[in-house]
């Protein structure tokens, strides 16, 4: 069972602030959507890169070890998209929540560094960063630089003469950290889902682990998707849908914790 709270019916707000700043540890999962008011639109929404590059032709390990200019071709553009792109009130109202011992860490499929920006210092990037360059032979990591992505040359290692691609995970790449979030989210007890419907792995098993452990979840979507899926049989989980655009609903949710703790 869940319950709805739109950013324009508000009702049980604090009732999800009460379950917020009562659990044991809070983590948030957050997805393409929570970035793309700040200008990054989601990759398969239209427009979007994969409509433009399609990931099997250009985002594979394979292709970027075979024909690393091709693959450049995608790397350039996302760089140009991701260039300038700074927080929305969704990346600040959680860095807030951290600040306030409310939430405890991020695991992110993004890779455009907004929770680091917002000032979120405990991040889990599952798919890497597009802000450092990596080099897959001798494991040299820079950060990546505006010329990088305006360039038509391949970016070349400087200690070994390798082709240097983004730290991003290629399809056909191992995810990162993925022990580590196994062990960081084994007793969470509350998820915050943002901007993800959580349909790839390794998301997808999160709120599954956190169901089955009894763990409430908070969906944050403009359409409900985690929350349609029910939640065990559990009768102490509380779960909320925070209907709307995560810039708006986040920062309701944020401002009503931090009025429980400063009455």
């Amino acid at each position: 069972m869940y319950i709805t709270i739109s950013q324009n019916e508000t009702t049980h707000l604090a009732e999800a602030a009460t379950v917020l700043r009562t659990a044991t540890k809070v983590v948030a999962l957050t997805g393409a959507g929570i970035s793309v008011a700040s200008g990054i639109p989601d990759f398969r929404s239209p427009g979007g890169l994969w409509t433009v590059f399609s990931p099997e032709e250009y985002a594979t390990l394979e292709v970027f070890l075979h024909d690393p200019a091709k693959a450049w071709q995608l790397y350039r553009a996302l760089g140009k998209v991701l260039l300038g792109k700074k927080p929305n009130p969704a990346h600040l109202a959680l860095a807030e929540l951290e600040q306030a011992g409310l939430v405890h860490g991020i695991i992110t499929q993004n890779v455009d560094n907004l929770h680091q920006q917002a000032g979120s210092r405990r991040v889990f990037e599952i798919h890497g960063d597009h802000q450092h360059l990596q080099c897959l032979q001798c494991d040299l990591l820079q950060p990546a630089v505006y010329d990088h992505f305006h360039s038509s040359e391949t970016p070349i290692c400087p200690q070994c003469g390798f082709p240097l691609k983004p730290n991003v995970v290629l399809f056909g790449e191992a995810v990162r950290d993925l022990e580590a979030i196994h062990h960081f989210i084994a007793d969470c007890d509350l998820l915050l889902a943002i901007g993800t419907s959580a349909q790839v792995y390794p998301a997808a098993e999160l709120p599954s682990l956190v169901r089955r452990n009894g763990g409430s979840i908070f969906e944050c979507n403009r359409e409900q998707a985690l929350t349609a899926w029910g939640y065990g049989s559990s009768t102490r989980a509380k779960n909320f849908f925070f209907q709307g655009d995560a810039e708006v609903t986040l920062p309701l949710l944020a401002a009503a914790c931090q009025q429980h703790l400063n009455p």
